[in-house]
């Protein structure tokens, strides 16, 4: 079974449900906490890359900083740098087994990388 790395964040009960979920089903996950550990430029690239169900889904729009940039979601460059300077936006839980990345939202939609 392909190791998945979580993008995960203790404090949101998504990010939980999700890594219960693996954990439940015995997969091999790596924990990124991305709040503690920002992902590189290179990284939220390549991201985006194997991201299913496109860039928009990537940040968290309702923020506040999201808000006060005015940027648009569609826009890879935008997204990316808006992640950059505020890593808090990028959305979570993201299951990503190299190949494939999948926002958990809800949760359950991850253990498609175990298919």
């Amino acid at each position: 079974m392909t190791k998945i790395t979580l993008m995960h964040n203790p404090r949101c009960s998504k990010s939980r449900q999700a890594l219960a979920l693996l954990e439940e089903k015995g997969a091999p996950v790596a924990i990124r906490r991305y709040l503690d550990e920002p992902l590189s430029d290179a990284e939220l690239r390549a991201l985006i890359e194997r991201l299913e169900g496109g860039v928009e889904r990537l940040v968290r729009t309702k923020e506040s900083e999201w808000q006060k940039l005015a940027a648009d979601a569609r826009d890879p460059e935008q997204v990316v740098q808006a992640i950059m300077a505020h890593p808090r936006l990028m959305e979570r839980p993201i299951a990503d087994d190299g190949k494939r990345a999948i926002i958990g939202r809800p949760p359950e939609d991850i253990l498609a990388l175990l298919d």
